[in-house]
């Protein structure tokens, strides 16, 4: 059985919580869940292409490109050669 309500978390953070009867008395578990703010997540591939078409079409937008090669990475260097060493290990 899952039980929903949509609450208001007050500022305090503490809610305090009547269960229905219909939950069987023992352990059980409550999860939270936050709602989405608008401009979340799309709930549909139309949604996700109108939003990627928008992200794309915004004149401020930089390209990914820009960040090539300007982090060396948690291990420093090149980041091939690391792997390749890694690999080695295996045989």
């Amino acid at each position: 059985m899952t039980v929903t309500q949509t609450v208001e978390v007050p500022a305090s953070h503490r809610l305090t919580i009547d269960v229905p009867r219909e939950i069987p008395a023992g352990r059980t578990i409550i999860a939270f869940t936050p709602t989405q703010k608008s401009g979340g997540d799309p709930k549909t591939a139309e949604e996700a292409l109108r939003m990627a078409v928008e992200q794309a079409a915004d004149p401020n937008r930089k390209p990914i490109s820009r960040l090539f090669g300007k982090h060396k990475g948690i291990f420093g260097g090149d980041g091939v050669a690391y792997q390749r060493a890694i690999r080695d290990e295996w045989d």
